[in-house]
C-alpha cells in the first residue's frame, strides 16, 4: 500500500478501490449467476444480489434489452472498468495505465506473491 500511495495520490487510491469493489462484486454476481438463480438461499449469492442491485437499477437506462438477466451484472461491471482504465488516467493527467498498475489489483496481486513465496 505504501508504494501505491507514493504514486497516487489517497483520494485516487480510495476512489479506485470503491470503483474495484463494485466491479468485482459484479463480476462476482454474474459468475455465481451462471450455477444459481438469483433468488438462492445461498449467502454468497444472496449479498451480491442485495449488494449489486442498486448499481444495475442505477444501469437500468444504458443496459440494452437484448442481454440475459445473467449478463446484466458483468455489462455493468464493464463501465466501472472503463472508467477505472481510461477516465480516470485521463481526468488526472496520467497516460493509459496498463493491466495490474490499478491499485487495488496491484495490492491483491502483491499480497498473493508474498503468500507464494514464503518459505514452508
Amino acid at each position: 500500500m505504501a508504494d501505491t500511495l507514493a504514486i497516487f495520490p489517497w483520494w485516487v487510491v480510495a476512489i479506485d478501490y470503491v470503483l474495484g469493489l463494485i466491479m468485482w462484486t459484479l463480476i462476482g454476481r454474474t459468475a455465481m449467476g451462471i450455477f444459481l438463480p438469483e433468488t438462492s438461499n445461498f449467502f454468497f449469492m444472496r449479498f451480491f444480489v442485495r449488494s449489486t442491485d442498486p448499481v444495475i437499477r442505477m444501469f437500468r437506462w444504458v443496459t440494452p434489452g437484448f442481454l440475459i438477466p445473467q449478463l446484466v451484472p458483468a455489462f455493468v461491471a464493464w463501465f466501472f472498468f472503463m472508467v477505472r482504465f481510461y477516465l480516470m488516467p485521463w481526468l488526472l493527467g496520467y497516460s493509459v495505465m496498463g493491466m495490474l498498475s490499478f491499485p487495488l489489483e496491484s495490492e491483491v496481486a502483491a499480497f498473493v506473491y508474498k503468500l507464494s513465496t514464503r518459505a514452508p
